[in-house]
Formats: C-alpha cells, sequence, structure tokens
C-alpha cells in the first residue's frame, strides 16, 4: 500500500484554494488570525505555479523580497562553503516557510530547488511586515516561524557535533515524523522526499554509509524502507539511540 505524502496531497489543495480553506492553515502565518484579519493577509499572497523537481525557487544571486510558505511538495536548501564543498543544510516540509534567512539582508545564503512538484504561496515581506506591525497575531506567528527555524538549526548543529552516524540517521528520522505529522500525515509510515545521497549531504555522511546504517536498522526492527516509503516500527527504540544508545540496546534497557 502507498503511504501518503505531501506530493499526493497537490489535488486536495488547489492552486485556487485560499487561507481560509487550505487544510495547513494551522501551521503557517495565518495560526489565530480572525476571519477579516486573514482575508487582509490572503489579499497580500499570490499562488505560484508549482515547481518541477529539480527546479530552483532561489539561489544567492536572488534579491531579497519574499518568503515562501510550502502547501505540498518539498525542497532542499544546498550551500557551497569556503573551502569549495557542497552541503545539503536544510529540507523544507509542507507549512513551513522558505527564505526567512534573507531577512538578514545578507541575500539567501544557498541554492534552494524542488526535490518533487511543489506548490508554494509567494509572501511580498514588505507587505508582511506592514501588515504584521497592524495585526499582532500575525507578528506573532512570524515570530514563532523564525525562532522554530533557529531551533531546528540549532538541533542540526547538536545532532552533527559529536554524534555516532546512527544517532545521526536515528534523530534524522524521527524528525522528519514529527514534521510530517505536523502537517497532518503520519508520524511513522511517510515518503522520503529526497535521495540518499541527499541525507548524507546533509548528516555528513557518506551515502555508503547511509545504505549500510538503513539495513542494520531493517535488521534490527527498528525501520523499514521499501524504496522510499518508509514505517518506523520502534520510535521509542530509534529515540534512544539518537540519544547514543547501541543499535541493539533497547531505549528503555
Amino acid at each position: 500500500m502507498t503511504v501518503p505524502t505531501a506530493d499526493s496531497d497537490i489535488k486536495a489543495s488547489p492552486m485556487h484554494a485560499h487561507c481560509q480553506t487550505c487544510r495547513l492553515n494551522s501551521l503557517c502565518l495565518p495560526l489565530a488570525l480572525r476571519l477579516d484579519d486573514l482575508e487582509d493577509f490572503d489579499a497580500i499572497i499570490r499562488r505560484r505555479a508549482p515547481l518541477k523537481r529539480g527546479e530552483t525557487l532561489l539561489d544567492p544571486r536572488t534579491p531579497f523580497h519574499h518568503v515562501f510558505a510550502v502547501r505540498c511538495g518539498s525542497l532542499k536548501q544546498q550551500v557551497v562553503h569556503a573551502e569549495g564543498e557542497e552541503r545539503v543544510t536544510h529540507f523544507y516540509l509542507p507549512g513551513e516557510l522558505v527564505g526567512l534567512e534573507g531577512v538578514a539582508g545578507d541575500g539567501h545564503p544557498g541554492t534552494i530547488t524542488a526535490l518533487e512538484t511543489t506548490a508554494l504561496c509567494e509572501i511580498p515581506f514588505d507587505r508582511l511586515d506592514v501588515l504584521s506591525a497592524q495585526l499582532p497575531a500575525l507578528r506573532r506567528e512570524l515570530y514563532r516561524c523564525m525562532s522554530r527555524d533557529i531551533r531546528d538549526d540549532r538541533y542540526l548543529h547538536c545532532r552533527l557535533a559529536g554524534h555516532t552516524a546512527e544517532a545521526r540517521l536515528a534523530g534524522f528520522m524521527l524528525d522528519l515524523g514529527y514534521r510530517f505529522q505536523r502537517c497532518g500525515l503520519s508520524a511513522t509510515r511517510f515518503r522520503l522526499p529526497m535521495s540518499r545521497i541527499d541525507i548524507g549531504s546533509h548528516l555528513g555522511l557518506a551515502v555508503e554509509t547511509i545504505s549500510r546504517l538503513i539495513s542494520r536498522f531493517q535488521q534490527a526492527e527498528l525501520l523499514h524502507v521499501a524504496r522510499r516509503e518508509v514505517t518506523l516500527l520502534a520510535p521509542e527504540r530509534l529515540a534512544g539511540i539518537a540519544r547514543g544508545a547501541p543499535i541493539g540496546e533497547r531505549a528503555d534497557a
């Protein structure tokens, strides 16, 4: 049986749908807005034609004028470090905002491309800034989204610093499940929109290491993977591994 994915929900989130009817409005900036305020917010948004897989949304040369809300699909951000190495630094899932890094005024740090067919809402930041000054609830939600991005980045740094490869992958799978659950999908059954190469780049691991670890996790009955469809069989044990427990040891042992 096919696992439901954000990509499969494009028909459920048509391009002409407004904030009032969008199934993700409890995750995006409209959260907690009154109906009349929601209409004001909706008026500044442009619904873009969906990006196809591999198409670029932003790159370091793109001037900062907009932020984007992911309606369905997913994207990745790649940054080239000073030594020339390209690293996947972030994945964006439905209900999440893209492009907030540009608020600092230094442009965008990397290139953001679609991992699959992806629909977005385009939000002019200057108009969002003015409207958020008039609507305290909107301003709070904007701060919440920024805070979530900062928290996620710090969590990633903590996950990478001094952690084993097993802990990195376990934490990554659990984090994906949490984020899919946040947008109304299953926390334990989901489809990976990204390749193993991208996962390895994100976690600082070779693709061979990712493949080997997935095989070990399957043998230990921690998860099951069929192509890109993932079932987390033992989330509690995965949480223990993410904290440093050996693969063969249960989290409550």
